[in-house]
């Protein structure tokens, strides 16, 4: 067997066997060369096909050549977790443990409710695939009975991550809620092939890490209406609706959420998850998850901007105050039905949409206080929607960028099989 140019064929593990059509030159089937049957890298070859996953012995024709992965850039890639331009990954077919845990620390960087992080992540390398789970130590109890905003925030996770496989040069399937038996597995993302040019959602990488929650003032300016529209259809894609609140509703979505708020501060349930996720100055437990001091901004002074109060309304020495916005901007997400699956694509639906907006120069932090109230949860929608379900109220705007909070290690949440 000889490769195009008449040199012999050889082949390491990794490498990739492309199997062209004879008419056209075009890729007709590709595979990962898993298996060699000669020390000189002679065929055959076992390879694992990308279009089925499945194994065979293949001995290869002369429309097929092979590409090498073992060149110096992809080498070091490997060993530093290094990711460059997806036009130079392409013909990545397998991930080393370190681009592994960067790409879930990609994933870990998303939001959550109190900053809980209720995610753990699986990765199979045989078959190239991630298992999402939910991880109960992220959950609250009594914010969150229902666990609806653990598989919101786990939606947001996956959202990073299909952001950040499709920057490392992968095409990816993703299947929410895959196995009945086991409601705790809430995703999975095979990867399916190289790209073969940039896709989306790729482009959203750059605001990963820099996407944090703002809690600032906001200024009193406009949002430009192409802005609106492009996180409209950001929402959209993820089979979310978005809308933005004005008028009387803006009005009463603020009243709800202020009601919310007042009762949060006076319920014990609501008390011991935020005392749970919150860390002040002098805490001495683990400094990976919740929101500290430095992230509860100021005090409001006056204005209409939602804001929880994550001090639980203790005194926090040397937190200022702060005028907010009188009208804000605030968002909601909706869908049609109210079901773990929904909840998945809202936190997913939120992510594409904070990750937009960072790239469109906007700030945003979570407005769910209602949420979390049933009788609330109800009058925040607006009745002349067809979407009867709100799932995330957001408030946007022009401000400071938000304060990092901390994330659990990788290998806290991160699991590598065979």
């Amino acid at each position: 067997m000889r490769q195009r140019g008449g040199m012999p064929m050889r082949a390491h593990i990794g490498d990739q066997l492309i199997v062209e059509s004879p008419t056209t030159g075009a890729t007709k089937r590709d595979g990962e060369i898993v298996g060699i049957h000669h020390d000189d890298g002679t065929p055959p070859y076992d390879v694992r096909w990308s279009d089925t996953d499945q194994v065979t012995l293949v001995f290869p024709g002369p429309d097929a050549h092979i590409h090498p992965i073992g060149d110096e850039p992809t080498r070091q890639r490997e060993e530093t977790g290094h990711r460059g331009s997806a036009t130079t990954r392409r013909g990545a077919r397998s991930l080393s443990e370190a681009v592994v845990m960067a790409l879930v620390e990609d994933a870990t960087a998303a939001p959550s409710m109190h900053n809980a992080q209720p995610w753990r992540f699986q990765y199979f390398r045989r078959r190239r695939v991630f298992h999402l789970r939910a991880d109960l130590r992220g959950a609250l109890p009594h914010s969150d009975p229902e666990l609806r905003a653990l598989h919101i925030g786990c939606g947001a996770a996956l959202m990073n991550l299909r952001v950040a496989v499709a920057h490392e040069g992968w095409e990816a399937q993703t299947r929410p809620l895959p196995d009945p038996g086991d409601p705790m597995l809430l995703a999975s993302l095979t990867l399916t092939r190289p790209l073969r040019d940039e896709a989306d959602p790729g482009a959203l990488y750059p605001a990963v890490r820099t996407r944090h929650t703002s809690r600032y003032p906001f200024d009193e300016r406009e949002i430009p209406a192409p802005v609106q529209t492009a996180l409209v259809e950001a929402a959209h894609r993820e089979q979310v609706a978005l809308s933005f609140v004005s008028g009387w509703h803006l009005q009463s979505v603020v009243d709800l959420a202020l009601e919310a708020e007042a009762r949060n501060l006076t319920d014990p349930g609501a008390a011991a998850d935020l005392a749970r996720f919150t860390r002040g100055a002098d805490d001495t437990r683990p400094a990976t998850e919740g929101v500290p001091e430095s992230a509860f901004g100021p005090r409001r002074r006056v204005g209409n901007a939602p804001m929880r109060d994550f001090a639980g309304g203790r005194t926090v020495p040397g937190r200022p105050a702060a005028d907010f916005e009188t009208l804000p901007h605030l968002v909601l997400l909706s869908t049609s039905r109210d079901r773990p699956v929904d909840w998945l694509r809202t936190g997913q639906a939120v992510e594409r949409v904070l990750l937009q907006a960072t790239l469109e120069g906007l700030s945003a932090s979570f407005v769910t206080q209602a949420l979390e109230w049933q009788d609330l949860r109800w009058p925040l929608r607006d009745p002349m929607s067809g979407m009867a379900y709100v799932q995330m109220v957001l408030r946007l705007g022009y401000g400071p960028p938000g304060t990092r909070t901390p994330r659990r290690p990788v290998d806290d949440v991160l699991d590598i099989e065979p």
